[in-house]
């Protein structure tokens, strides 16, 4: 037996004892039912969590080899090499472990937490209506994920394939955020979103570890390198985990001495403590190394071995009862909105109110932490980065803030109008200061570069990215304004606004798309971040100015209608304010149709800063290249007029 089968076999029975320890401790262990109620039996009662364990550690090991394959191990070709090569085939054999035991769980949690009846008495009828629920269509999509990856990993040896296989095994990560507590608890967006922070933080933070344990265990002369590069990614999933271990634990407990008092309280503190010995292990071996440059292996078994534990932790805290309870959301409104109707609004509620949006809470807080993190290694290195792109960049997540998880973000829900003028933040404003900000420009000049001449590396598939053709497609001038534009008429005028708004998740993918689609249209517009396309200012101003008519004869639409968009969604609320939905809706139009100015005049003083800068520039560029000549061109200018003096006439030179 090799070490490496070793070493999974004891971090596979460290795992399985930590959970056996902790469901007992917390109560959430197979115990018999009383006679008369339904029981799916002892095998499935302990089958259940110790597939969700076995699913969960198969999902890691899989995050891992692709990250040390992609990222980690230094390579001076395109496609992978050697060690990379044999890590990519052990991912291809985790994820079908995880995709059988997705499967798996599929049907355990069927017949044991849905059902409560053993697996021999489950019908088809029984399958088709649990893959019919949101739970069970996560847990199949899941499985579905795994098994592409499993696929992918077969025929992918590209170093930008297996990051985008990479990509997509943390996308697969997220069907499990709607498997555990969070799905059918109050602050359902926030609960969910942290949940699926969390659950990545961990992911790369134990699989990238686990990997490098392997690697060193195979004795590979490009350790060094990949420790170096893992340990700054590692600070960041401690930093994630810790922040998403937080919030997520916050929902779950009503008050503070229920972190405490109860079984779920003390399986959260036991968490902390195995994150706080995990954070100074870590801490102990990046000294280690950089004061003796070896001694990486046996500290890292030991952190595994700790992590491994964790996991068991987690899942068997995924099995215990929380305080607050799975279904707080009792009302039918409580369960559209994911939490209580709020009060009337008033300017201050408007200003300073507050709403658990984890999707705003993710984006505002990653995108200030990395930008700043990208300033802060632009100043220790001595470069200048312009005050004002910093600004900017704040101002645009200030704005994502208040319209999301601020008091404007809180009545979007609730009022049409309130959500139109979210949406015109997020649309129209935010993307400008946001574009103005330059993050692509700050992340070439910040990213690992290659630390091998020829390596891949992440700013050179940034670079790779930026002049992609799929870039040249999307930066096309026309393709930004049609999905500006289009989108409004195509979600509006139809009933899919009803369909997002009346879902926990599409409020969220609105909020999403329209700043996505935003951010295109005005990095085309102003961007100062490397493009494919570089468009003239007058030809910037003019795609401007053609797509902005538009978007005002949709506001005046929505004004003229007398149907009101969404209509069974807002009778649904309700809500005893603001009761004249027409109404409503005729202001919402009215906003969208006011704020329409807003960009125009910000872009307009962008372009033309942009315009001065460039022919600043070029005059510049001009005058360098004249003194170099001996002002070559002013000498011969002056010949030429001399010539003409001369003779009078023009002739040929």
């Amino acid at each position: 037996m090799t070490q490496t089968v070793r070493d999974t076999l004891v971090g596979l029975i460290v795992a399985g004892l930590a959970l056996l320890t902790f469901l007992v401790v917390g109560g959430g262990s197979y115990e018999q039912a009383p006679i008369g109620i339904a029981d799916p039996g002892p095998f499935v009662g302990w089958a259940l969590p110790f597939t969700k364990l076995l699913m969960d550690v198969a999902a890691v090991l899989v995050v891992g080899f692709l990250l040390a394959a992609a990222f980690l191990l230094p390579s001076t070709e395109a496609e992978v090499q050697g060690l990379s090569v044999q890590a990519i085939r052990l991912a291809s054999r985790w994820a079908s472990v995880w995709a059988v035991a997705s499967v798996a769980y599929f049907f355990l949690k069927l017949s044991g937490d849905v059902f409560g009846r053993p697996l021999g008495q489950m019908s088809w009828a029984y399958v088709s209506g649990y893959a019919g629920t949101a739970e069970g269509r996560a847990i199949l999509i899941q499985a579905l994920g795994a098994l592409v990856v499993a696929v992918a990993t077969r025929f992918a040896l590209s170093m930008r394939s297996i990051a985008a296989i990479l990509g997509l095994s943390l996308a697969t990560l997220g069907p499990i955020a709607l498997t555990g507590h969070s799905a059918g608890s109050g602050s359902h967006d926030l609960a969910t979103t942290s949940l699926y922070l969390h659950l990545s933080g961990a992911t790369l933070w134990v699989g990238g570890l686990a990997a490098l344990a392997w690697v060193a265990i195979r004795g590979s002369k490009r350790l060094e390198p990949a420790v170096a590069r893992y340990s700054t990614l590692a600070l960041w999933a401690f930093v994630i985990v810790g922040v998403s271990g937080a919030v997520n634990a916050a929902v779950r407990l009503e008050t503070l001495g229920d972190l405490f008092g109860t079984s779920y309280g003390r399986l959260v503190l036991a968490k902390l403590v195995a994150l706080v010995a995990l954070g100074v292990l870590g801490v102990r071996q990046r000294r280690r190394i950089v004061a003796a440059g070896s001694g990486f292996l046996r500290l890292a078994v030991t952190e595994v071995f700790i992590m491994a534990a964790a996991i068991g932790l987690a899942v068997a805290l995924s099995r215990t009862p929380t305080p607050v309870g799975e279904n707080v959301l009792t009302s039918p409104v409580e369960e559209l909105l994911g939490g209580p109707l709020p009060a009337a609004p008033t300017v201050l509620r408007l200003a300073f109110g507050w709403s658990g949006n984890g999707v705003g809470l993710a984006i505002v807080g990653l995108g200030t932490a990395f930008y700043l993190r990208g300033v802060w290694a632009m100043h220790r290195r001595g470069a200048a980065w312009p005050l004002g792109r910093t600004l900017a960049w704040l101002a645009g997540m200030a704005v994502i803030a208040w319209a999301t998880f601020g008091g404007l973000g809180e009545y979007s829900h609730v009022l049409f109008s309130a959500h139109m003028a979210s949406h015109m933040l997020l649309s129209m404003v935010a993307p400008i200061f946001l574009a103005l900000g330059a993050p692509m420009t700050l992340a070439l000049r910040t990213l690992p570069g290659p630390r091998r001449p020829g390596e891949v590396s992440p700013r050179a598939m940034l670079l790779s990215l930026l002049n992609s053709r799929f870039s040249r497609i999307v930066t096309h001038p026309v393709v930004g304004p049609v999905l500006f534009v289009g989108s409004l008429y195509g979600l509006y005028f139809s009933g899919l606004f009803e369909t997002l708004m009346g879902n926990h998740w599409g409020h969220a993918i609105m909020e999403i798309h329209f700043l996505a689609v935003g951010t295109l249209f005005y990095y085309v517009i102003i961007g100062i971040d490397p493009s494919p396309r570089a468009l003239a200012p007058i030809a910037r101003f003019g795609v401007l100015l053609v797509t902005l008519p538009f978007h005002a004869f949709f506001a005046v639409a929505l004004m003229a209608s007398n149907t009101v968009y969404a209509l069974d969604y807002w009778k649904a609320l309700d809500r005893p304010y603001r009761t004249d939905l027409l109404a409503d809706q005729y202001l919402g139009g009215g906003m969208t149709w006011a704020m329409g100015e807003i960009p125009l005049v910000l872009v307009m003083i962008a372009i033309l800063s942009q315009w001065f800068r460039s022919d600043t520039r070029e005059a510049k560029r001009f005058d360098r290249n004249e003194d170099r000549n001996d002002d070559a061109a002013l000498e011969a200018y002056n010949a030429r007029l001399r010539d003409l003096a001369e003779h009078g006439r023009r002739r040929d030179p």
